[in-house]
């Protein structure tokens, strides 16, 4: 199977939309939205831009794939089957959640559940996700990793959407992406949109829970 790009497949499957208004993870505005769970129904999409992350980090020796909940859940899953066939080695996959201490998405943490730590610890681990804006998301799973004793050795994602902010500096690991399609995004109070009077769309991204703090 061929593909020109990630950004191609997703595309491909529905899952770029722009000239809208949406709330992101992070709490900043935007007019692009990426709907990475528009990708992931398709098994054998999913399968193919997870096994270009193994590919790219077949040579890293990597122990263990860690990926945030939700989403970064199947790709974990993916990427791990895939390093494991490339390496003929096992590799485990895992996961961090939320925790819903805070009713703001992007302030919430991330933690080990389920005894996942134990598996992190003293081992070499890929971090995955499928976009950064921000990066804050990312970074927490990456931080949680180090607490639980585990050693980054690289953060890879399908899509980096802001690639002068989201860097190996920032992320405090090796970091890459498959692609990068750069888009702003806007502090509320900066938010052109805002300003515009553009509607928030609230069928997709964090908007329903942003109108309905507002309403609050």
């Amino acid at each position: 199977m061929k593909h020109s790009s990630v950004i191609e497949i997703l595309k491909k499957v529905g899952a770029v939309i722009t000239n809208d208004h949406f709330v992101y993870t992070s709490g900043k505005h935007g007019s692009v939205y990426i709907r990475k769970d528009k990708l992931y129904p398709n098994t054998e999409l999913t399968s193919y831009v997870c096994k270009l992350i193994a590919q790219q980090m077949k040579i890293k020796h990597i122990e263990v794939v860690v990926g945030p909940a939700i989403c970064g859940i199947v790709l974990s899953q993916w990427t791990a089957y895939h390093l494991s066939k490339i390496t003929k080695k096992e590799v485990f996959s895992v996961f961090t959640e939320k925790t819903y201490d805070n009713l703001q998405i992007f302030d919430r943490p991330q933690v080990f559940k389920r005894g996942y730590e134990a598996l992190v610890k003293g081992k070499r681990v890929l971090v995955v996700e499928d976009l950064t804006t921000t990066g804050a998301s990312v970074k927490k799973v990456v931080q949680k990793v180090k607490e639980a004793g585990g050693t980054v050795v690289a953060v890879c994602v399908l899509v980096n959407r802001s690639p002068e902010i989201v860097t190996t500096s920032y992320m405090e690991a090796p970091f890459s992406s498959l692609s990068v399609f750069k888009a702003e995004a806007y502090e509320e109070k900066n938010c052109p949109l805002c300003k515009k009077g553009v509607p928030i769309n609230t069928e997709v991204g964090h908007g329903k829970e942003y109108v309905g703090r507002r309403k609050k």
